[in-house]
């Protein structure tokens, strides 16, 4: 039976028990019951006395697990206690019954963006429709729980028969259902998300927060191979199911023993498919916990007050790499790395990337500094527009990065001697069908164009969406439909091997008709 069919099914189930059920039906029934002795008799009275509980029980009435509230009412409330809650009932349920259950969880990529770019109200909004779509996707019984921070989570409702196939398949329904296009006032909305899930043959415990904390680790993998990345709960996983308050006093020691370490993606040009550059990407090798992500240091770096030790780590680790490429024999034109607001405020920062250089002997053409708009869009202090003018001065390239989120207006731009827009990865999913977003694209490379600047699409995970990009004239491209980001040793392998595929490959121009 195929999806429409289920969809359909459904719906009439839940308009026979809306009708059914509730205080508006008990009204009715003894209204009914007389009128069919009236009309028939006896016989009329039986039929409908052993009808209505039958119409009951059709309608799913008398289901032996029912999950309050009622499948596909989505509630405004969303909190930890409600999952724990209705992971424990279908926990009970599922060894009363001899069944099987599990909790999905799932998280908006970006997050913190999207409520940037659209506001707390429209993203609440975007919320809702999500955990409405998730609820049509789903079996009756199972239900969709909101949580804080773009996060959800799924209780399965219990089954005779669930494996990891079964769970792969549900998880990724899931998935689709929060990555089709949203409408949100006239405009059309594109989303990614993470997914991590563990069912109850797998609890790493035995009781529902147990289970919920394990679903918890396998999404913080999945963020960290996101976007769009699904992972189950494993044993390897478990390390992560312990307190993370001990990252606070191991951060320090780990920026200065190496654990943290850069990792390189790169970026192509368009037209000719060369390599344009590499971003650094701070990743930390826990001894303990294994490969950690930024969403998972960073806060503590931040709180720590630790974020500028971060950065200078990574312009030395970035000026490494651009010399062991340069012994190699390799062209790498520049490396960009990320600068914290921190950084930026920083009244000798000039001073230090001087210094830096001349230690490496590399002129500043080969490093980019890349700002996120935000930081841009909400700086009126002078030290930091003097920091970021004066390293342009020198001859960095000044990266906007994340461009189409943070409002920067053209006058900041110019300010700040910026000389490319990144444009962030919302504009650029599906934007090889979507022609709104082609629209949003254009527009950008247009103005781009106009005040002379270069342009580089991030998040380009599709050869389409590549080759589009290309034809509407964006200068660069970085994604992980290029490569992922990857330690230094892997680096040199991927440049030649990457190298010799364009000997014979046709170049990609911009479309001239």
């Amino acid at each position: 039976m195929t999806h429409t069919s289920h969809f359909i099914i459904r719906r009439a189930r839940r308009v026979a028990r809306q009708a059914l059920n509730g205080p508006q039906a008990l009204a009715f029934v003894p209204a009914v019951t007389l009128a069919a002795f009236w009309l028939g008799g006896e016989a009329w009275l039986l039929l409908v006395a052993l009808g209505l509980p039958l119409a009951h029980a059709m309608s799913g009435m008398f289901s032996t697990f029912s999950l309050e509230p009622e499948q596909g009412e989505v509630k405004a409330t969303h909190t930890i206690p409600a999952l724990d809650q209705a992971l424990h009932k279908a926990l009970a349920t599922a060894a009363r019954t001899g069944r099987a259950t599990g909790c999905i969880m799932l998280a908006v990529d970006d997050m913190a963006d999207i409520q940037d770019r659209y506001g707390q109200e429209a993203t609440q909004a975007m919320m809702l429709q999500l955990a409405a779509r998730m609820t049509s996707f789903l079996r009756e019984g199972d239900r969709v729980i909101r949580l804080p921070g773009g996060e959800f989570g799924v209780v399965l409702a219990p089954m005779r028969h669930l494996d990891l196939e079964i769970a792969i398949q549900m998880a990724g329904r899931l998935q689709l259902a929060v990555e089709e296009p949203l409408s949100l006032d006239a405009t059309t909305v594109f989303l990614s998300c993470s997914v991590g899930f563990c069912l109850d043959s797998r609890n790493p415990g035995t009781g529902s927060a147990d289970l919920m904390d394990a679903a918890f680790a396998a999404l913080r993998v999945a963020q960290q191979n996101g976007p769009s990345a699904i992972r189950a709960f494993t044993e390897r996983m478990r390390p992560l199911l312990e307190v993370k308050g001990q990252l606070a006093d191991e951060v320090a020691v780990a920026l200065e023993s190496g654990q943290i370490l850069p990792w390189f993606q790169p970026q192509v040009s368009t037209n000719t498919g060369r390599i344009t550059g590499f971003e650094v990407l701070a990743r930390w090798q826990h001894p303990e916990r294994g490969l950690l992500s930024p969403v998972d240091f960073l806060p503590v770096m931040e709180e720590t007050g630790q974020l500028e030790r971060l950065s200078e780590v990574m312009i030395y680790r970035a000026l490494t790499a651009l010399r062991a490429w340069d012994a190699a024999g390799l062209d790498i034109p520049r490396v960009g790395v990320n600068f914290a607001a921190e950084e930026l405020h920083n009244p000798k920062l000039l001073d230090k990337i001087k210094w830096e250089l001349d230690r490496f002997e590399l002129p500043a053409s080969r490093l980019s500094i890349e700002v996120l708009e935000t930081v841009v869009a909400a700086s009126p202090d002078d030290t930091v527009s003097r920091n970021i003018n004066g390293l342009a001065k020198l001859g960095c390239g000044i990266d906007l990065d994340d461009f189409g989120t943070g409002h920067a207006s053209i006058s900041s731009v110019r300010r700040f001697a910026v000389a490319r827009l990144k444009i962030d990865r919302s504009f650029v999913m599906k934007v090889d069908r979507d022609p709104e977003q082609q629209k949003m694209v254009n527009a950008i490379l247009t103005m781009a164009e106009r005040l002379g600047l270069d342009t580089l699409a991030e998040g380009v995970e599709t050869l389409g969406e590549h080759a589009l990009l290309a034809q509407l004239g964006c200068g660069h491209v970085q994604g992980f439909g290029i490569a992922r980001p990857m330690p230094f040793e892997q680096t040199i392998e991927w440049i030649r091997t990457h190298n010799a595929k364009l000997q014979d490959a046709p170049i990609i121009g911009r479309s001239t008709a």
